[in-house]
């Protein structure tokens, strides 16, 4: 068996949808959860200066979504022909445009700033992103696409709770009760959930 280390921080954010990925399919992983100080040694190493990491047997692969892409085709989670896959990926692209639009807001430094833009994105951006997702999710069976479980439902789940909070919407379970569905679909997987319950740290929720 090959040897597979992943690495990212103490957080879901960025890199969840692939530890939730090689959960589901079974894989055994190194799971290697990193803080600022060692990331500061081993960023000069990595691809592109950047995690998650993915390393198959000493070499490494980059990029989030790629990783999962890969990982989703390894599990039999990908489409069955090429038009499929572009209908997964272009959700997951969708998915992260709604989370490049809250980070504008999320890392603004001044809070005036901040501010102003949180207001106008919430009015002006979030409800329509928002509610195309809660209709892409309602068309297809309460998944993102295909009408079943593909890999970008891991990429939503292990982007839902940063992804929360990033918006500023604690309610937003309440107003988009369909993310919370496939959210708990996701963690409801008897492996996931065993791989959950082995995780005490607080940062684990952000």
């Amino acid at each position: 068996m090959p040897k597979i280390v992943f690495t990212y921080f103490n957080l879901r954010a960025l890199g969840e949808a692939a530890r939730l990925l090689m959960t589901y399919g079974g894989e055994e992983f190194e799971d290697h959860r990193i803080d600022m100080e060692q990331w500061k040694e081993i960023k000069a190493k990595t691809l592109f200066g950047q995690v998650p990491i993915l390393e198959v047997d000493g070499k490494q692969y980059a990029q989030s979504n790629a990783i999962c892409r890969y990982l989703g085709h390894k599990y039999g989670l990908a489409g069955a022909t090429l038009e499929e896959d572009l209908i997964i990926d272009q959700t997951v692209d969708f998915i992260n445009d709604i989370r490049s639009k809250a980070a504008i807001v999320h890392y603004e430094p001044d809070e005036a700033v901040k501010a102003k833009k949180h207001e106008d994105f919430a009015k002006n951006h979030y409800p329509f992103m928002l509610e195309k997702l809660d209709q892409i999710i309602k068309e297809n069976n309460g998944h993102l696409a295909l009408g079943k479980l593909t890999w970008a439902d891991f990429v939503f789940a292990g982007l839902y709770l940063y992804l929360k909070g990033m918006l500023q919407m604690p309610d937003l379970d309440d107003k988009y009760p369909s993310f919370k569905k496939l959210y708990d679909t996701i963690f409801s997987f008897p492996k996931i959930k065993e791989y959950v319950a082995k995780l005490p740290e607080p940062l684990y929720n952000v």
